[in-house]
């Protein structure tokens, strides 16, 4: 088994963390007089800095101990943590399979990580016999695995994800933003299996609060904790934690909603397989679908022109547009001016 702590930043290890007036106090009521807030409005109050109403509601709902829960602002926050918990500037690597969300390796370059980019194969799969030589690369301390992935839009196999957990002496971080759309199951139940994964999940996909930004990592307690050492105290607004818990209210609404979302995904795609303009569409477990076309960046812009705004993947993927699954109305508009456009 990995042992995380032989993992961390010697810094990291003996930082002595922030401690905020609400460290020191764990009641909800009284005369608040330690933390130099106004004692005036109704958003005068530093919110809660672990969230703890909130995590308590996750964990009913996703099944996991609320000590091996970690909310971010966003999942960008927790992917710059991987790196700033476990990754010595300059030193030490990390490795993503492409294409793939462009963040892994923004914060790898902004914390000046070296970043290994392993292609997929024609199948955007991961090739296995690539990987294996590069788990025992030195000074690899993380691994991004995005599934369903961006902007590909498929799984990647459960029994790949799981060989390069338990072969890496290291950390593995799986991002699951896009889980809710598939029919495959989660990592989630991993975590108690394997000490070194960090599993990603979010409230801006399936449960529609992009702006709202709080990402979810499900991991064991050890990097948990080490997560809270390096965050900013207040990293969570008390708006933002109330915008989460409204809509963990609603469990059913959201439940209806990705239905509705996936019976699109499949009625869109059916559409967009019989046009002309149409070379492929790629099977997707997200709420978005890659297709290739004849000319991308011609159909991008006819697009924009009409105020449809789609996603030009040509830079990762030869003449791919990424079309996010819209409401019936929207995804008709889209459909009937693809039909007019002639290449």
């Amino acid at each position: 088994m990995v042992d995380v702590n032989k993992l961390v930043r010697e810094n990291v290890l003996k930082l002595t963390p922030y401690s905020c007036a609400r460290d020191e106090f764990k009641g909800k009521t009284g005369i608040f007089m330690d933390a130099n807030e106004n004692p005036f409005g109704n958003l005068n109050r530093y919110p809660d800095p672990y969230q703890k109403e909130l995590k308590e509601a996750i964990s009913k709902i996703k099944g996991t101990p609320e000590e091996k829960i970690f909310l971010g602002n966003g999942s960008d926050e927790i992917i710059d943590l991987c790196f700033r918990v476990f990754c010595n500037p300059g030193i030490d690597k990390a490795l993503t399979f492409t294409p793939t969300y462009g963040m892994y390796e923004v914060s790898a370059s902004v914390n000046d990580i070296k970043f290994i980019k392993v292609p997929l194969n024609e199948s955007f799969q991961i090739d296995l016999e690539k990987v294996k030589p590069l788990l025992s690369e030195k000074n690899l301390k993380l691994i991004f695995i995005c599934s369903p992935n961006n902007p590909t839009g498929n799984c990647m196999h459960h029994s790949d994800i799981e060989y390069i957990i338990a072969n890496f002496n290291g950390i593995v971080i799986i991002d699951e933003a896009y889980i809710d759309f598939s029919d495959k199951p989660s990592f989630i139940k991993m975590v108690d299996r394997y000490h070194n994964l960090i599993l990603m999940q979010t409230f801006s996909k399936a449960f529609g609060l992009a702006s709202v930004r709080v990402g979810m990592a499900f991991s064991n307690p050890a990097i948990i904790q080490y997560f809270n050492k390096l965050k900013p105290p207040y990293n969570i607004s008390t708006i933002n934690q109330k915008a989460v818990l409204l809509k963990l209210n609603k469990v059913e609404e959201y439940k209806n909603q990705v239905i509705k979302i996936k019976k699109e995904r499949e009625r869109l795609s059916a559409n967009l397989k019989k046009m002309k303009i149409t070379e492929k569409v790629y099977p997707s477990d997200g709420n978005f679908l890659l297709i290739k076309v004849k000319n991308a960046t011609h159909i991008y812009n006819t697009l924009v022109d009409k105020c449809i705004i789609v996603r030009n993947r040509s830079s990762v993927i030869d003449n791919c547009l990424r079309i996010t699954v819209g409401k019936r109305s929207e995804n008709d508009k889209l459909v009937n001016t693809l039909k007019t456009i002639a290449i």
